[in-house]
C-alpha cells in the first residue's frame, strides 16, 4: 500500500454560519487516484474547495504528514495542488498559450515553462493548433482540455478534478480520461476525482469514497465497489 500524500481528519467545512462537511476522514495514496462519488449536493466539490483553502474549514489536512489547514489558497497551490474547477476556470480573453502561461504563475524558470508548454502540447495536440486563439471559442472539449493544460504547468503532486466530463461528447470524454491515466502512470501525478458518471469514475480510480449530504458512507477499492449491486444500486445510480 503506497504512503498517503494528502490525509484529512474529521474535516469539516463552512458557508458562512452553515456546516456542509461532516468530519471527514479521507486519503489520497501517493501515485494514487482517488474518486469521491455521491449526488448533487453531497459535498463533492466543497471537499476539494476544502483542500485547496477557499471555504473554512475545521479538523486536519495534511499534505506528505504536513499540515496544510488554514493556508492560503496560493500557498497551497506552490505546494503543488492543482484544481481544476467545474465549469473550467478559463480566462476566456486570454489567448490559449497566455492561459497556460497563467497556470506557472509560482514558477520563474522561462526556458522550463517554455517546455512545459510544449509537454502540454504534446498531450494535447488541438491546443497547439489553437495556440493563438482566443480561450472563449475554443469548444467546450478544448476548454477542459486547456484547463487540465493549465492545471499540468504548475508540475503538480496532485490535482484536484471536479466533473471533468461534464457537457462533453463521448469521445472527447474517452480521450481525456486516458490522458489523466498516462499523467497518473507515466508523470506520477496523483488525483481526486469528482465526477457524476460513476462507471467511468471507477474504471480510472483504484480507492472510492462515497458521502451522502456531507457525511462519509463507505469506503474501498474501486474494484469493491463496482462489484457490490447493493452500493451501486442504492448510491450510484446504475
Amino acid at each position: 500500500m503506497s504512503a498517503a500524500l494528502l490525509e484529512t481528519q474529521q474535516l469539516c467545512a463552512f458557508y458562512g454560519n452553515t456546516q456542509v462537511l461532516f468530519g471527514l476522514d479521507l486519503s489520497i495514496a501517493q501515485g494514487g487516484i482517488t474518486t469521491l462519488l455521491g449526488a448533487n449536493g453531497a459535498g463533492k466539490t466543497t471537499t476539494l474547495r476544502a483542500i485547496c483553502g477557499m471555504v473554512r474549514t475545521s479538523g486536519q489536512i495534511r499534505l506528505s504528514g504536513a499540515s496544510i489547514a488554514g493556508k492560503r489558497v496560493e500557498d497551497i497551490v506552490r505546494l503543488g495542488i492543482a484544481h481544476v474547477p467545474q465549469g473550467r476556470g478559463t480566462f476566456t480573453r486570454e489567448t490559449t498559450e497566455e492561459n497556460l502561461e497563467i497556470g506557472a504563475m509560482t514558477r520563474h524558470d522561462r526556458r522550463a515553462i517554455a517546455e512545459d508548454i510544449e509537454r502540454v502540447y504534446a498531450y494535447f495536440p488541438r491546443l497547439k493548433e489553437r495556440r493563438k486563439q482566443q480561450a472563449g471559442t475554443l469548444s467546450g472539449g478544448e476548454q477542459q482540455m486547456l484547463a487540465v493544460g493549465r492545471a499540468m504547468m504548475l508540475r503538480p503532486r496532485l490535482m484536484l478534478l471536479d466533473e471533468p466530463s461534464f457537457g462533453l461528447a463521448p469521445m472527447v470524454v474517452e480521450e481525456l480520461f486516458e490522458i489523466f491515466r498516462t499523467l497518473n502512470t507515466r508523470e506520477k501525478v496523483s488525483m481526486m476525482l469528482v465526477e457524476q458518471n460513476a462507471a467511468l469514475a471507477l474504471d480510472l480510480a483504484d480507492q472510492v469514497y462515497l458521502i451522502e449530504t456531507g457525511r462519509l458512507v463507505t469506503s474501498g477499492p474501486a474494484s469493491m465497489m463496482r462489484d457490490d449491486e447493493s452500493i451501486r444500486r442504492s448510491y450510484l445510480g446504475y
